[in-house]
């Protein structure tokens, strides 16, 4: 059995793939080919916004996302620890400092109420407020110095909240906040390309959205690849000239320092092949969803045996992953055991919250400071979500389960 499924969507693709890839090897325009713009077109168009900008990964995306703002040091990204490290990665490596927020323990995404107490924290240098990061140039006085008291030099600019196994974030809540307080919001739609939050698509909220292709992804290419979306025109030509090491007129005409963020041609003309499908994959999400909260609601007892994933009215996931909350850690440890076992891959979507990663030891973060994510993160595990399980297939994997 496999965890997501790429060689059945293949099949029934392979004719459409074929004769895209051989276009593109027919013109040779292996780089910016017009496979780009089209795509970029259908997808903009599909999100329902303005501008589409593809780039060479998701986590390019994010970071032509920040650059676009002139993030860099002294600039406070408020974020989620709950997530892949590539959305708090990107602000680093500019400089910036991510200040982490906890989740809400029912749909795992930023919690909208701590993100307000996390503004309020650094607004008045306070840790007692909310858990607050080191600044990097009092790093080395940490020991001597009380915490609260290095947090300075930063100013709030922007929010980057996650779209995590493909259910959009409470953007009615975040967006408030980020007018309120003048901020940015960077949606990162890595895992939700196609999900809805009361009646739009993921990918059309905040300033910028971005997403990833990622083979694993609802919408992967075979390769990396990524995209941006906005409606502001402005910061879509900024985006344009930096993946394009920041082209003006022509690429030897550079106006701004940029990064080589170019999506492949070939990987545009297999998107497109995929993209075709891809409403009618996303409604078979839905239904592979549906079947997997039947049959494990229908088991699970007690009710509290494990937690099933909770959609709000409105919103709608894409279902990049199907993940479940055991007990503690012992019990996913054997439920995971008995999966194996019967030939039925899982994954643990994340197991170490970013806040605990030796990448980030240096903002002085400690266990504890961000409990709900700690606690999912010892308790989640996925299973195999994808358009083309079967019934059967979905029986046998809720069986192992009742039976651990």
């Amino acid at each position: 059995m496999d965890f997501i499924d790429l060689k059945t969507q293949q099949k029934r693709i392979k004719k459409q793939l074929d004769e895209n890839i051989q276009k593109v090897l027919a013109h040779g325009a292996y780089i910016m080919g017009p496979e780009i713009k089209e795509l970029e077109a259908k997808l903009a168009s599909y999100v329902g916004v303005k501008h589409a900008i593809a780039c060479a990964s998701g986590t390019d995306a994010l970071l032509m996302a920040l650059m676009s703002y002139n993030i860099g040091p002294g600039d406070a990204i408020f974020t989620t620890p709950f997530t892949f490290i590539a959305t708090a990665e990107v602000i680093s490596l500019l400089g910036a400092t991510p200040v982490f927020v906890d989740i809400d323990p029912v749909t795992y995404n930023i919690d909208p109420s701590k993100l307000e107490l996390a503004i309020r924290a650094i607004k008045a240098n306070d840790s007692s407020i909310h858990p607050l990061p080191l600044t990097p140039h009092l790093e080395r006085r940490a020991l001597n110095i009380e915490r609260r008291t290095l947090n300075v030099e930063l100013t709030p600019r922007g929010i980057i909240p996650v779209d995590l196994f493909g259910l959009p974030a409470d953007y009615d809540a975040i967006e408030k906040i980020a007018r309120e307080q003048n901020l940015f919001i960077i949606e990162d739609a890595a895992q939700s390309f196609g999900a809805e939050y009361k009646g739009r698509k993921a990918c059309s909220f905040g300033d910028i959205a971005c997403t990833s292709f990622f083979p694993a992804k609802p919408l992967g290419c075979y390769g990396d690849g990524g995209m941006c979306f906005t409606n502001d025109e402005s910061l879509a030509k900024i985006m344009d000239s930096i993946r394009v090491h920041g082209k003006g007129s022509d690429k030897y005409d550079n106006i701004r320092t940029g990064i080589n963020g170019r999506l492949d041609t070939l990987q545009a003309a297999i998107l497109l092949a995929k993209f075709a499908i891809f409403p009618e994959e996303l409604e078979l999400r839905q239904h592979v969803a549906t079947r997997y909260t039947n049959l494990l609601s229908t088991i699970n007892h007690p009710p509290s045996a494990f937690s099933t994933p909770h959609i709000p009215e409105g919103y709608k996931s894409a279902w990049a992953q199907y993940s479940l909350l055991a007990l503690n850690e012992t019990h996913r440890a054997e439920l995971m055991t008995g999966l194996n076992k019967a030939g039925i891959p899982t994954a643990i979507y994340y197991p170490k919250p970013l806040h605990l990663q030796t990448a980030f030891a240096h903002l002085g973060y400690k266990k504890g400071d961000f409990p709900v994510s700690e606690d999912c993160a010892s308790r989640i595990f996925s299973i195999p979500m994808h358009p083309y399980l079967t019934i059967s297939e979905q029986e046998e994997i809720a069986k192992v389960i009742v039976n651990r």
